[in-house]
């Protein structure tokens, strides 16, 4: 199948969007609690106690009291007597009924003793209380899978004061978390590439998506849903293979990042260009003298700076940082602008500084609002 075959495949797949109703949920939640076996050893417990009673009741003659009585004491293998001596039909029907009930008990143990000692009936838990918060969450974020770069981004976007919800199947990467000091990360336990999980995480009043599960056909299928599910989401995926960008851009990515060929390049220019390499790392986070880049839009302005030139908002007198850039409302990006360009609708200018003078430009010019004042 081709690539342009299979793209279509996935996209027939996937239902359109509906309000999830309260029978919804709860069947979305027993899918992703994954209880399956407990239904089954539940149901193998019932069928052997419905041929019990019906066993004693034809090959005995039974009556219904006596042959739910006769069934208990097999089952629980109490030892108490017969009512009456069997028949060689019903010893051999007996016999038979006790090996099997063996197994039914042995695997109705073994799947209490999963759900109870191992951990199971705690997650289960666990994913009750997570649903019921993150129901409430808004404008968040949702990231998909938790491994080395799903994690990176999830503290990189919690630094930067974002809400996340991270989806993940692997619940010891959660529990390694957890002891490692990162705290309890809100989380959905499921598989991200089903409706049901990326309904569960809030994906339709999330703000923006980041799928780094390790297949890219699996981020081609969670920016496929999740465009479904909020054709007004930003998404970023993933990818290993570079055939994998045009595939993931035509299922609904904004961005994609290849995180192979970022090192392989960072290297490179770890020899050729090594402090701009420095540079960048400060401005990333990664070096002792951290710097940070932060984005003021027009919008985020305070009335009273609106109208303004960049000489007139003055800002590395009033807090320290740099206006190192200007993206236009029209998409294109001037580096370094003129301090006499005036700041239009919809134009966002492109700040550098350390986290207090970033701090202090947010203060000084961003409209935080009333509440956000308050706090």
């Amino acid at each position: 199948m081709s690539g342009t075959d299979c793209f279509s495949v996935l996209s027939s797949n996937i239902s359109a969007p509906t309000m999830p109703s309260t029978t919804n949920n709860l069947l979305i939640l027993w899918k992703r609690a994954n209880l399956s076996r407990f239904v089954l050893a539940l149901v193998l417990a019932g069928v052997s106690f419905g041929v019990g009673i019906i066993g004693f009741t034809l090959i005995e003659g039974y009556n219904l009291l006596d042959a739910v009585y006769m069934t208990m004491i097999t089952v629980s293998t109490v030892g108490f007597g017969e009512l009456h001596p069997m028949s060689p039909h019903g010893r051999l029907f007996v016999s038979i009924y006790i090996f099997f009930n063996l197994l039914v008990i042995a695997y109705l143990v073994s799947v209490l003793t999963t759900y109870i000692f191992d951990g199971e009936l705690r997650t289960i838990f666990k994913m009750f209380k997570s649903d019921h918060e993150i129901r409430g969450y808004s404008d968040h974020v949702i990231v998909c899978g938790f491994g080395r770069n799903g994690r990176k981004a999830y503290h990189e976007l919690r630094a930067n004061g974002a809400r996340v919800v991270v989806v993940e199947q692997n619940q010891d990467l959660l529990r390694d978390a957890l002891e490692e000091g990162d705290g309890a990360v809100p989380a959905v336990f499921g598989d991200a590439t089903t409706d049901e999980t990326l309904r569960a995480a809030g994906v339709e009043k999330a703000r923006a998506l980041i799928t780094a599960l390790p297949k890219d056909a699996d981020n081609v299928f969670v920016a496929l849903t999740a465009r479904e599910l909020n054709p007004g989401l930003k998404i970023i995926a993933r990818a290993s293979l570079k055939t994998s960008e045009s595939k993931l851009l035509r299922a609904g990515a904004d961005s994609v990042v290849m995180p192979d060929e970022i090192g392989g390049s960072h290297m490179a220019n770890l020899v050729m260009r090594p402090e701009v390499i420095r540079f960048l790392e400060m401005i990333n986070g990664l070096g002792p003298n951290k710097l940070r880049l932060e984005e003021l839009s027009y919008r985020d302005l305070g009335q009273q700076w609106k109208g303004m030139s960049i000489r007139e908002l003055d800002i590395r007198s009033r807090t320290g940082a740099t206006v190192i850039g200007l993206k236009l409302n029209t998409g294109e990006f001037v580096v370094s602008p003129n301090a006499d360009t005036r700041p239009e609708g919809g134009d966002i200018l492109l700040v550098l500084g350390t986290e207090e003078q970033v701090a202090a430009l947010v203060m000084a010019f961003k409209y935080l609002g009333p509440a956000a004042r308050r706090r």
